[in-house]
C-alpha cells in the first residue's frame, strides 16, 4: 500500500511538472509575435491595426474553438488532448517564422490559435482536479506564475533576438523556429510522461479509497455512451450557472485591457527605448503579474477561511479597480520619454503586482467548485470561448484609434529611434481600452456575493446525489 502510494505521489509530481512546463511554452507562445511587431511592422509594411488584425484573428480562432477543448477531455485522457494542440501549435508558429506574405502569417496565427483553444481549457481542469477546494487559488497560481516566468523569457528573448540576424536569417524569425521546436518537445513530453488525474481517481476507486467527487469523475466517464450526448449535457449544466454567466460578463470586459497590451512594446520603442531597454521593461511588467498571480491565490486562499462565500469576489474587486489608477499613471501621467525610464520601471512593476489576481484568485477556483468534476474542462473552454471571441477585437480597436482618431501614421515612424507623437498617439489608445474596462469589470463581479454561494452548494449536492447512483 505504502508504494502504491508514492508511486502515486511521484506520478501526480512529474505531471504537475511537465503541465507546469506547458504551461511555460503556451504563455511564451503568445508573448512572441508582440515582442517583435516592431520588426513585422517593417517587414510587411504593416500599421497598428494590421498587427492589432493578427492578434485578433489568433483570439478569436481560439476563442470559438475552445468548446472542441471540452468536447475532447470528456472522453479522451487528456495529456493526448494536450500533445495534439501542443504540436498543432507548435506547427503554426514555425510557419510564421517562415511565412513571406501577410496573408499567410494571418492564415497561421489562425491555426496557432486552434492549438491554444485545445490547450488552455485542458490546462486549467488539469489543475483543477490536482488541487483540493482550499488550496485552488495557490494552484491555479503556481501555474500562472511558472506561465508568466515562461512569457518573459519568450518576450525577452524574441525582442532582443529581433535585433541581429543568425546565418543571414532576420532574427525575429529564428526565435519563432526556436520556439516552435522548444514547444514540440514539450508536447512530445506531456504525450510520454503525464498521466490524467483521473486515471489515479480510478486506481483509487479500485482500492475503495474514493470521495464522492472521484466517483463522479469515473463514473462520468464510464458510463458516456456518446460523445456528443455528454457534450450536450456538459454544455446545459454550464451555461445555466450563474456564477459561469457572471464571471464570463466580467471577463468580456475585463480581458479587453490584456489583450491590449499587447502593443506595450511597440510602444516603448516609439517612444525611443531600445530593443533590451524594451524588454526589461516588460520583463518587469510580466514578473510582477507572474508574482502577483500567485501571491493573489494565495490571499485568496486565506481569504476563504474568513469570508468563505465572498473572500475569492472581493480579491477580485479589488485587482480589477487597481488598474484604473495604475492606466492613467502609466500612460497619461509619466512624460514618455526614455529619460522616463526607471518611473516606468517602478510603475510597471507595481501594476503587475496588483491587477493579476483575478483568474487565480477567483475565476479558476470558483469555476472548479460550482460544476461537477466531470464538467470542468467544459466550464473552462465555454468561460474561453466566450471571453477570447470578444477580447479579439481589443487589439485592432487600439489600431484603428491609435491611427483614425489620435493621428498614429506609420510612415513617421523613424526604424532607429521611434516617434514621440505616434507613441502619444498609441498611449491614448490604449487607454481608451484600458481604463473603463478595468472599472466595468470591478462592478461585474458584484453579483456573486448572491450567486455563488448557491452556485456552489447547489454543485455539491448534484456531486452527493449522482455519487450514491455509482
Amino acid at each position: 500500500m505504502a508504494s502504491f502510494k508514492t508511486r502515486r505521489f511521484f506520478g501526480i509530481s512529474l505531471s504537475l511538472i511537465i503541465i507546469n512546463l506547458a504551461a511555460i511554452m503556451e504563455r511564451s507562445d503568445e508573448n512572441l509575435l508582440p515582442s517583435v511587431y516592431k520588426e513585422v511592422s517593417e517587414t510587411f509594411g504593416a500599421g497598428p491595426s494590421d498587427l492589432g488584425y493578427l492578434t485578433f484573428i489568433r483570439n478569436f480562432a481560439r476563442g470559438l474553438a475552445s468548446p472542441i477543448a471540452g468536447i475532447l477531455a470528456i472522453n479522451y485522457d487528456r495529456p493526448v488532448v494536450l500533445a495534439v494542440g501542443t504540436l498543432c501549435w507548435a506547427s503554426a508558429t514555425a510557419a510564421v517564422g517562415v511565412s513571406n506574405y501577410f496573408g499567410q502569417i494571418v492564415f497561421w496565427r489562425a491555426v496557432n490559435g486552434f492549438g491554444l483553444a485545445i490547450v488552455i481549457p485542458s490546462l486549467q481542469s488539469f489543475i483543477a482536479d490536482s488541487y483540493a477546494d482550499g488550496v485552488r487559488g495557490t494552484g491555479f497560481g503556481l501555474l500562472q506564475f511558472v506561465g508568466t516566468v515562461g512569457g518573459i523569457g519568450g518576450g525577452v528573448l524574441a525582442t532582443v533576438m529581433a535585433g541581429h540576424e543568425f546565418w543571414g536569417v532576420p532574427g525575429w524569425r529564428c526565435a519563432f523556429i526556436m520556439m516552435s521546436t522548444l514547444s514540440a518537445l514539450i508536447g512530445f513530453l506531456v504525450f510520454s510522461f503525464v498521466v490524467d488525474p483521473r486515471r489515479i481517481m480510478s486506481i483509487d476507486n479500485t482500492s475503495g479509497a474514493s470521495s464522492d467527487r472521484e466517483a463522479l469523475v469515473e463514473k462520468g466517464i464510464a458510463t458516456s455512451t456518446s460523445v456528443w450526448i455528454e457534450s450536450w449535457r456538459a454544455t446545459k449544466a454550464v451555461l445555466k450557472v450563474h456564477t459561469f454567466q457572471i464571471i464570463v460578463l466580467q471577463g468580456l470586459v475585463g480581458s479587453l485591457p490584456w489583450t491590449s497590451m499587447v502593443f506595450f512594446t511597440l510602444w516603448f520603442q516609439l517612444i525611443g527605448f531600445d530593443h533590451n531597454s524594451a524588454a526589461t521593461l516588460l520583463s518587469l511588467f510580466a514578473g510582477g503579474c507572474a508574482i502577483g498571480s500567485f501571491l493573489g491565490g494565495v490571499i485568496a486562499d486565506r481569504m476563504t477561511r474568513i469570508y468563505p462565500h465572498s473572500g475569492r469576489i472581493m480579491c477580485a474587486q479589488f485587482s480589477a479597480f487597481m488598474g484604473i489608477p495604475f492606466t492613467w499613471f502609466l500612460l497619461r501621467v509619466i512624460p514618455q520619454s526614455v529619460t522616463s525610464y526607471y518611473t516606468f520601471a517602478v510603475t510597471l512593476l507595481m501594476m503587475g503586482l496588483t491587477i493579476s489576481w483575478n483568474a487565480t484568485a477567483a475565476n479558476g477556483p470558483m469555476f472548479a467548485e460550482v460544476v461537477p468534476a466531470k464538467h470542468r474542462t467544459m466550464i473552462y473552454a465555454f468561460d474561453r470561448a466566450f471571453e477570447g471571441s470578444f477580447s479579439s477585437f481589443a487589439a485592432p480597436i487600439v489600431g484603428i484609434l491609435a491611427e483614425q482618431v489620435y493621428g498614429y501614421n506609420p510612415k513617421s515612424v523613424n526604424p532607429e529611434t521611434g516617434s514621440i507623437p505616434e507613441a502619444i498617439a498609441l498611449s491614448k489608445g490604449l487607454f481608451s481600452m484600458m481604463a473603463v474596462p478595468f472599472g466595468l469589470c470591478c462592478m461585474f463581479y458584484t453579483p456573486l456575493y448572491w450567486f455563488f454561494r448557491r452556485d456552489r452548494e447547489t454543485a455539491r449536492l448534484a456531486t452527493l446525489k449522482e455519487a450514491e447512483m455509482i
